[in-house]
C-alpha cells in the first residue's frame, strides 16, 4: 500500500481534530490474543510477565484527546506489572511498551502501513469502550515509553513515560 505525502497532511490533521471517520488506521478492529503460551522474548524494557507474579495493577485510561492518564508510571526493578488499559474515547487506540527509538521506529512505520497487524506481549490493542491488559516484568533499570502508535496519535503527542528504579 502506497501513501503519498498530499494523503498524509490531510490523514494526520483530521486525526488530530477528532474526525475518527476519514482516517482508517491499524486499529479499526479488535486484535484478539492469540491462544497459547505467550512469547517470552527479552526486550531492552523488560520481559512478558505471569499473571500470578503481578503484585499491582495500573490502570491508564487512553482518550481522544491523545492522551494517557497517568503519563508517568514508575516501577521497580524486579517488578511484574498488570496494566489495564481503558480506552474512553471513540476510535481505537494502543497501549504498546518500548524505548523511545523503537516506538519511534514502529510509530513511523504504522504512519506507512496503517492496516499492519502486529501482536507482542508488550502490546493491547483496545477498542472504545473496552479494556486490554498487559502483565509485564521489569528486569531493566531505565526510562521507557508507553505509547499509542496508531498512524497519527503517537505523533499528536499520545506518549507516556515509565521509570525502572533499582528496589
Amino acid at each position: 500500500m502506497h501513501i503519498s505525502k498530499r494523503q498524509l497532511l490531510v490523514a494526520i490533521p483530521a486525526t488530530l481534530l477528532g474526525a475518527p471517520g476519514l482516517v482508517l488506521a491499524h486499529g479499526d478492529e479488535s486484535h484478539p490474543k492469540k491462544a497459547g503460551p505467550v512469547k517470552k522474548e527479552q526486550k531492552d524494557w523488560g520481559i512478558a510477565g505471569d499473571a500470578k507474579a503481578a503484585k499491582r495493577s495500573i490502570e491508564v485510561g487512553m482518550a481522544d484527546n491523545m492522551r494517557f492518564t497517568p503519563d508517568l508510571i514508575e516501577v521497580r526493578l524486579g517488578e511484574t506489572v498488570r496494566f489495564v488499559a481503558r480506552n474512553a474515547g471513540k476510535v481505537m487506540h494502543e497501549f504498546v511498551i518500548g524505548t523511545k527509538a523503537e516506538n519511534g521506529k514502529h510509530a513511523e512505520l504504522m504512519v506507512k502501513f496503517p492496516g499492519m497487524e502486529h501482536d507482542e506481549p508488550y502490546m493491547a490493542h483496545v477498542p472504545p469502550g473496552k479494556t486490554g491488559q498487559i502483565v509485564w516484568t521489569f528486569n531493566r533499570p531505565g526510562d521507557f515509553e508507553f505509547a499509542c502508535l496508531i498512524a497519527g496519535h503517537y505523533q499528536a503527542g499520545m506518549v507516556g513515560k515509565i521509570t525502572v528504579s533499582a528496589k
